[in-house]
């Protein structure tokens, strides 16, 4: 069964924080220390080989990493950062974000 689609919430950044107010009327804070440790592209969150196994590149991050240089829409379904160290291939869907907030509250 397909998830259905979440209309493309208003953002803001306020201070170290990404303020996320959804269609639904309710709110998500995210600071962007932990947006960015949550990357989920590849290179941050790992690949599975054919057996499954996940292999996850070390990671270094710096303070750099956690400065949100701009970021983007991509598409009707998400949020996609550049970083202060270049980082840039993270794509956040509206359905990752409302999962990242729900296990915050």
């Amino acid at each position: 069964m397909a998830t259905a689609p979440i209309p493309t919430p208003n953002l803001q950044i306020i201070g170290q924080e990404l303020a996320v107010g959804w269609q639904d009327g309710t709110e998500s804070y995210f600071t962007l220390e932990f947006l960015r440790r949550a990357c989920p592209c590849a290179t941050c969150g790992g690949e599975a080989d054919v057996l499954g196994r996940i292999h996850k590149p070390v990671n270094e991050l710096t303070p750099r990493s956690f400065e949100l240089q701009s970021y983007e829409f991509v598409g009707g379904y998400g949020w996609q950062p550049k970083w202060g160290d270049g980082h840039h291939s993270g794509i956040f869907s509206w359905h990752f974000l409302k999962r990242l907030a729900g296990g915050m509250e």
